[in-house]
């Protein structure tokens, strides 16, 4: 049996703010839109994964505590969290800061641990502060 991702839904503050993070900074198509509540997008290269930029509890059903709730989770980074892979660490890095990301940790530089030929990962994130980038080694 072989699983496959297919979809994510992250919680975050600002839809719009979102939106043009993920379309206009990560260059991800948008797949569908749903007015302010929530929007779908994803990268070109992969046009069977999908992830729902939404507001907190954007389900009808979500009760005013529970959305309450995933704001304060939101709020202390503790809610959703992406993790991407890029062959162009500099060039990446480069074009998330001159959009204004937050940097919430710097580029690794090439060590014993993570020599210059291992490409690093890249962590969007997004829900609770705006746009940020984080810098791992793989």
């Amino acid at each position: 049996m072989r699983l496959k991702l297919s979809s994510y839904a992250l919680a975050v503050h600002d839809v719009n703010e979102a939106l043009g993070f993920y379309r206009d900074v990560l260059g991800f198509e948008v797949r569908e839109l749903g007015g302010t509540r929530w929007v779908r997008v994803g990268p070109p290269s992969e046009p069977d994964v999908q992830i729902f930029l939404e507001a907190p509890g954007a389900d009808p059903g979500v009760s005013p505590a529970d959305r309450q709730a995933i704001e304060d989770l939101m709020a202390k980074g503790l809610l959703g969290r992406l993790v991407f892979v890029t062959d162009d660490c500099d060039a990446t890095f480069e074009r998330i800061e001159a959009a204004g990301a937050e940097v919430i940790q710097e580029r690794p530089t090439a060590s014993a641990t993570a020599p210059s030929s291992t490409p690093p990962a890249m962590c969007c994130d997004s829900p609770s502060h705006g746009p940020r980038a984080r810098w791992r080694a793989t």
